[in-house]
């Protein structure tokens, strides 16, 4: 059943992948249609019927909408699976473009030749920080050491990354509960897996009020990536600090060695 809420949203979606208003609110017109009319499109979108035209020029030029060049005109969308192939398709072929370009841009290094200071950096969203910390895991030479405070961040391309690390790479996963550990366990069998001991993460008096820990990771003893999720919109951010006498790395050696046995202290 489609509701306001949904309409509106498949709608914002279609301007966000390139569509314009009138373009966006054609076509889901015509998938609530089996064929239509400007003049039906217009009455059911609010879109001027002069306009709908347009609009329809335009999706059929992309892939999206199919004309019958009877009297009066008719429209129809081409199936659900189909559309979203085809934007798919037209999405990545513009990531793609824009990394090209991007990737000729001659860089300008005002700072000179002078050596890079360690610094540490926040950033935000959930898609950027899991895209860096697949980058981070891939990277890996030595040892990943990565705390999972939260089960919603036990995606499926995570659990491929952390299958993929290679053979020389010791990967050791903490969890917050004996649940989490056994999830994580059963997904990514070659790990070593440990409940945390660090109470800090999920102390007795932590409320759903109270921001919580995501993820904390540990690469090569040298890199550090820490987020946390915010309480009210779940908004997940974090900070990410490299080089091996950052002083975050140093204090993370110590915070995470607390849910490792000895022999697997990072901090020694």
């Amino acid at each position: 059943m489609d509701t306001p809420e949904h309409l509106e949203e498949a709608i914002e979606v279609l301007q966000q992948l390139g569509l314009k208003e009138y373009e966006a609110r054609c076509f889901v017109g015509l998938t609530r249609l089996n064929t239509g009319t400007a003049k039906k499109l217009s009455e059911l979108t609010e879109v001027p019927r002069t306009r709908v035209y347009d609009a329809i020029r335009v999706l059929e030029a992309q892939g999206l909408v199919e004309i019958q060049h009877s009297s009066p005109q008719q429209f129809r969308a081409v199936s659900l699976e189909e559309a979203t192939e085809t934007l798919r398709d037209q999405y990545e072929a513009r990531v793609e473009r824009l990394h090209d370009a991007l990737d000729t841009i001659e860089i300008v290094d005002e700072e000179g030749d002078e050596s890079p200071v360690q610094e540490v950096w926040a950033m935000a969203g959930e898609d950027g920080i899991e895209n860096r910390t697949e980058q981070l895991l891939g990277k890996a030479t030595d040892e990943i050491v990565f705390v999972i405070g939260d089960k919603s961040l036990l995606t499926e391309d995570l659990i491929g990354t952390l299958n993929e690390v290679g053979n020389g790479v010791e990967l050791i996963i903490g969890a917050l509960t004996p649940s989490l550990q056994d999830q994580i366990q059963a997904a990514v069998p070659d790990a070593t897996t440990f409940v945390s001991g660090l109470e800090w993460l999920h102390g007795a008096d932590t409320t759903e009020e109270d921001t919580s820990i995501g993820r904390l990771l540990l690469i090569d003893r040298s890199t550090i990536l820490v987020s946390s999720i915010m309480p009210d919109s779940k908004e997940e951010q974090a900070i990410f600090g490299e080089g091996f006498g950052n002083g975050l790395v140093v204090i993370a050696r110590r915070l995470m060695a607390q849910g490792l046995i000895p022999v697997r202290d990072p901090a020694s």
